[in-house]
């Protein structure tokens, strides 16, 4: 089993696919060489043969970016699969991406075919994917509501067909921890594929597991995970990518794997991300939220000044964010007070601490957050005092 996570991003295909977050193609290649920066594993660039836009913004990615392997997501249909080729043919490296649904919901209701059917065309479908790509993975959607010894069918019918990735997706978001780790578990022992045959997982947050279950996934062998920066994609979105990586880079004591992201990119490509589609990233998002390194509570803030450790287990650094903020409000207390106060170049008489530091709480009571403009008139003193000596 491989000793590291593949990271397949979809954020320019699941992801710019969802409303509100629409790219331009200017948009969509810098966001491409973004990721590439980050040295993800693949990045689907979009689904080819879904409009002439899409393959038009497939292959311009394919032409213009390098290290990372470009994929096209296509049905198992010759002419998905031919306009997938069309699109990826400048691309130095390449990945076909098939796929079709295997759950009784999708079987009855939106494919209208039995389960022999759905096996031919897994077959047809990847053996003619691999006669044109050294690189195809395949995927059942709908993995998760499928029963598993079909599902086991499936998935060991494409890799006899030669995809050596297959993709498990949570399609809706419906799974738990507990139970994907189950399905998991059950698919590596029972489907008969080679030791060459990579599993993957793909995690929607419609019950804001995303993230939990690719980790669960990972947890019981699965090494590639399907995700997109700032957890963008359907409905609720995709598990989120940094999360994903952070969480193996911070505790590899207990996963024991880790992804060759290189992790000081994640930030800019977060702003990146925002910048393309206009959409901003909640303030307490994980690892790359505004608040995410940054501390009120006065508790809190004395400990960061001690040891920054005391509440952080991971540095700013690490994702290539700025420093670490003891953010002035209501909740912060004296020592952060004087710290910014020191940062500022104010030496403060020590008589006159508990008068500015009262003045300090009746102003943070009023606003959100206290600005260095504020403490600097609070330390003037209510009735024009100099009551600080200012370098």
């Amino acid at each position: 089993m491989s000793d590291y996570v593949r990271i397949f991003d979809t954020t320019l295909r699941d992801g710019e696919q969802s409303p509100g977050f629409s790219m331009t193609m200017k948009g969509k290649l810098r966001m491409a060489k973004a990721l590439a920066a980050l040295k993800v594993d693949v990045i689907e660039a979009g689904f080819a043969a879904a409009s002439p836009g899409d393959l038009e913004a497939v292959r311009a990615i394919a032409e213009e970016t390098e290290g990372a392997r470009i994929c096209s997501l296509a049905r198992v249909r010759e002419p998905d699969i031919d306009a997938a080729a069309r699109a990826l043919e400048p691309a130095r490296r390449k990945r076909a991406h098939v796929f079709i649904g295997t759950s009784p919901l999708h079987r009855e209701f939106k494919l209208k075919m039995g389960r022999d059917e759905i096996v031919k065309a897994i077959d047809h479908g990847v053996r003619y994917a691999r006669a044109i790509f050294d690189d195809v993975e395949f995927s059942a959607e709908d993995a998760m509501r499928t029963e598993k010894d079909f599902l086991a069918e499936c998935m060991t019918v494409a890799a006899d067909a030669g995809a050596q990735t297959l993709n498990v997706p949570d399609t809706v978001g419906y799974i738990t921890p507990d139970e994907i780790y189950d399905v998991f578990s059950y698919l590596i022992e029972n489907a008969k594929v080679g030791p060459e045959v990579i599993f993957s997982c793909h995690c929607h947050d419609d019950l804001g597991l995303g993230v939990a279950n690719s980790l669960a996934a990972i947890r019981a062998g699965v090494r590639q995970v399907e995700c997109t920066i700032n957890g963008i994609g359907e409905r609720a979105g995709n598990a989120a990518m940094e999360e994903v990586v952070m969480a193996l880079h911070t505790r590899k004591d207990f996963y024991g794997v880790e992804s060759l992201v290189d992790t000081t990119k994640l930030y800019k490509a977060s702003r990146t991300l925002e910048d393309v589609t206009g959409e901003k990233v909640q303030r307490n998002k994980a690892i790359v939220g505004r608040n995410a390194f940054a501390h009120e509570a006065g508790i809190h803030q004395h400990g960061m000044l001690a040891n920054r450790e005391t509440y952080e287990i991971m540095r700013p650094e690490d994702i290539g964010a700025p420093n670490s903020s003891l953010v002035l409000g209501k909740h912060s207390g004296k020592h952060a007070m004087m710290a910014r106060l020191e940062e500022l170049g104010h030496d403060v008489n020590p008589d006159y601490i508990p008068s500015i530091f009262e003045a300090f709480k009746r102003l943070a009571d009023e606003k959100k957050e206290v600005t260095d403009e504020d403490l600097r008139s609070l330390v003037a003193g209510a009735s024009n005092r100099v009551i600080v000596e200012t370098e």
